[in-house]
């Protein structure tokens, strides 16, 4: 897949994106469109109206046309590559598909989200033709910011699954609204830059909304056989003054690791590649042990304003969320 599946799904449920509407759903639900899992398969399954498939599926077009629905990103972001996956969709799958987007502030009624004409939308991705069965990957040159989406089917047929993948903008009517805010988290333009090793889970899950839901949906190393430690990168929305730090080991019983060290720097144009080469890290919070299934917080030190902060675990083990609040600097 393309480099920019590495980026944030900006359509992902677990954000809060939601598909708004849809012109048709006979077969299977818009809403299935935008699930975290990946699309499985039910041999022999049935509903009232066919054969049961996981994903969006509209009926069979007799007259001139196509079907579409809106989706209201749960990020606002900068589109860098869309995914249609077909999973599973062979003789039902849609011949073409196209993707556009709009920017519109607040929570608009679908209906006239896609039909009042001030609304300004843009193509991110023209029309092309679609692989059945297959992770359809597209990249996106659209420069702006996309709040919500509009995924246009040729002539009908079944969809699996949306990704959105992109970078979140932080809101700055928010950053000046709260006087304090979470800079790490997904939803306000958080990024896990890099990560020493991601086995068993994702790095990305450590900068999810709210608290996880099992093991897996936290960042998990393999057990470390050798010496040194894991570690891991996060670039936060925007460069913040830090306050407090929260890390959370939720569902990591007998995998927690058994220390932890935090450090910030203040390196806005760094690479990944320079951050993890960087002398300029300071400390935030010092090595300190950690409990397994338990919620631990710290203060800041003065002055620590910061644009990344390194996250380092002793040896191994998983976290589940980690919390960076602070105010704008």
């Amino acid at each position: 897949m393309p480099d920019f599946t590495d980026l944030i799904d900006l359509a992902s449920e677990r954000l809060g994106a939601s598909v708004l509407w849809a012109n048709d759903e006979f077969f299977a639900p818009k809403e299935a469109l935008l699930k975290p899992s990946p699309a499985e398969w039910r041999e022999g399954a049935y509903t009232e109206r066919g054969k049961w498939m996981d994903g969006w599926e509209t009926r069979r077009r007799r007259e001139p046309g196509h079907d579409w629905c809106l989706v209201r990103l749960g990020a606002p972001g900068v589109v860098h590559g869309v995914v249609i996956d077909t999973a599973f969709f062979r003789g039902n799958y849609p011949d073409e598909a196209q993707v556009e987007g709009c920017d519109v502030a607040g929570v608009p009624d679908p209906v006239l989200l896609d039909t009042d004409a001030r609304i300004r939308w843009v193509t991110l991705v023209p029309r092309a033709p679609l692989a059945g069965d297959a992770k359809n990957a597209f990249p996106v040159s659209h420069p702006g910011r996309v709040t919500h989406l509009r995924l246009r089917i040729y002539p009908d047929g079944g969809v699996a699954r949306l990704r959105v993948h992109g970078q979140v903008t932080l809101d700055p009517a928010l950053e000046r609204a709260v006087r304090e805010l979470d800079f790490a988290a997904m939803e306000n333009g958080g990024f896990v830059e890099v990560c020493s090793d991601m086995f068993f889970g994702h790095r990305q899950n450590l900068i999810l909304p709210g608290r996880s839901t099992h093991m897996g949906d936290g960042w998990e190393t393999k057990r470390r056989r050798g010496p040194g430690n894991d570690w891991t990168i996060v670039r936060l929305g925007a460069r913040a003054t830090l306050g407090r730090v929260e890390l959370d080991t939720d569902h990591f019983r007998g995998n927690a690791p058994g220390s932890v060290m935090l450090e910030w720097c203040d390196l806005p144009r760094a690479t990944p590649e320079q951050l993890v080469a960087s002398t300029a890290w300071r400390e935030l919070v010092p090595a300190t042990r950690v409990q397994p299934h338990a919620r631990h917080q710290w203060g800041a030190p003065a002055g620590a304003t910061a644009t990344h902060v390194r996250l380092s675990i002793y040896p191994d083990g998983g976290v589940a969320r980690l919390r960076l609040f602070g105010t704008a600097a």
